[in-house]
């Protein structure tokens, strides 16, 4: 028995945690920083794009033309989370982080090449695809890797990176803006510099004893099946497509079914809504003559620190007081922040606060996805099932820009079609009841 003599000093939690663990956060929290700074760059300068790639006629219906390349990337995005996650689950986190960073790298640089609007969509839905299998597989080997106690922690500090690289991208856009019709270009060019961490990744990552064991045990099942051998059910389950596996059992298909509700809550809402909040403030800028690239750069910047302190936030509060009802306070606040935003601010230097407090929780509420979801899933198909329950989502979630863009013309602003689209938070309040409480134990087998 391991006694603690009373009265000696515990252990800060970071102290507990080895080099392997922290790299293991590292990767992951670059490889969505990266991520991060590539979506975020599309939201800023999408509009300028347009301006430049369709004939002047045209440029009336930037709002719509900005809300199918969102859409598109959404769709590219589900798509290869998923697959992504699959590949995860049968040739290893590292291999597919891998692959994953230098796929959206060098496809991201392709797209500064692009010479009309379909080529552009066209670039957008192929880097979605490598997008999308990023998330899945840096969540996976974190969870697995980190202890039961610190894993909210964790999931947090990674999902940060997101927060991190819209960040970056605010603040490249800041001082690239001005270079002219063709500066978003630039912001494209600066995407291709992940690649060159994927050298580091190679030396610096370690593959997750879990997945390694699992992947082991899954190979002896499909060689036995091959032979013609009976299996017992867990072989079976070993040797079963990891995604029709996940829909197998009542269990696995209820807990898929209510995680894919949350997951569109969070997804449809920051999409249909917080991708608006820099064109939203460069309008009310450029309404009082003031530089709207410049103002949509400054809330950027102040919207993704809210939402680095809100990932992080979220993961530390998970670990102590609990998974459900930390992720149902995220989603309530967030809902009662979206009026706030968008109708009943007006001053431009308090709506740069409103944007930071806003984003704590329409964006930090993220971090339930990483912290949760690994938790109800077993190694054989954790990343599988967490590469569905993030991704599938933007199946739905990709007609959130699509919709809001309508809401938007038809309301003649931002204000009124923000609220419209917000009471999706009321769906994941519903839905996180119904979600078993997993704080503090191990990961499934």
């Amino acid at each position: 028995m391991n006694v603690t003599a009373i009265g000696a000093p515990t252990r800060p939690w970071y102290r507990v945690l080895n080099r392997r663990q922290w790299n293991t956060l590292i990767v992951a929290n670059l490889g969505w920083l990266f991520d991060g700074y590539e979506t975020y760059a599309l939201i800023l300068t999408v509009g300028l794009t347009f301006q430049q790639l369709l004939p002047a006629e045209s440029h009336a219906r930037i709002p719509f033309y900005a809300g199918l390349t969102i859409a598109v990337t959404l769709l590219g995005w589900g798509v290869g989370g998923i697959g992504g996650g699959i590949l995860a689950d049968y040739i290893g986190r590292k291999r597919t982080l891998i692959y994953s960073i230098l796929g959206y790298s060098l496809v991201t640089g392709c797209t500064a090449l692009a010479w009309d609007s379909t080529s552009f969509v066209a670039l957008r839905f192929i880097v979605g695809l490598a997008l999308g299998a990023e998330w899945g597989t840096g969540t996976s080997i974190v969870a697995e890797m980190w202890p039961a106690q610190h894993r909210g922690k964790g999931a947090g500090l990674m999902q940060c990176g997101l927060g991190i690289g819209f960040f970056c991208a605010s603040a490249v856009w800041f001082f690239i803006s001005g270079l002219g019709p063709s500066a978003w270009r630039w912001m494209y060019v600066i995407g291709i510099l992940p690649a060159l961490a994927t050298w580091w990744i190679r030396r610096g990552l370690v593959e997750s004893d879990k997945w390694t064991e699992s992947d082991r045990r899954r190979r002896e099942a499909i060689a036995a099946e091959t032979r013609g051998e009976r299996l017992d059910e867990a072989d079976r389950q070993l040797a079963q497509f990891t995604l029709l596996d996940l829909f197998a059992n009542s269990r696995t298909r209820q807990l898929t079914i209510v995680a894919f509700l949350m997951s569109t809550t969070t997804t449809l809402a920051w999409w249909g809504i917080s991708t608006w909040v820099p064109a939203y403030v460069s309008s009310l800028a450029m309404m009082q003559g003031l530089p709207g690239a410049r103002w949509a750069s400054l809330a950027g910047m102040c919207y993704n620190l809210g939402a680095i302190c809100g990932y992080i936030g979220l993961g530390f509060c998970a670990d102590k007081w609990g998974r459900k009802p930390v992720t149902i306070a995220w989603f309530a606040l967030a809902l009662l922040f979206t009026p706030v935003l968008f109708l009943w601010t007006h001053d431009l230097s308090l709506l740069l606060v409103v944007c930071g407090i806003n984003a704590v929780f329409s964006l930090g509420q993220y971090t339930w996805c990483p912290t949760w979801l690994p938790e109800v899933y077993p190694t054989r198909i954790r990343a599988t099932a967490v590469g569905f329950c993030f991704n599938a989502p933007r199946f739905i979630a990709f007609l959130g820009p699509l919709a809001a863009g309508t809401l938007i013309t038809y309301f003649g602003g931002y204000g009124r079609a923000a609220v419209v689209v917000s009471m999706i938070y009321i769906l994941g309040i519903v839905a996180a009841c119904f979600f078993p409480e997993t704080r503090g134990k191990t990961l499934p087998d």
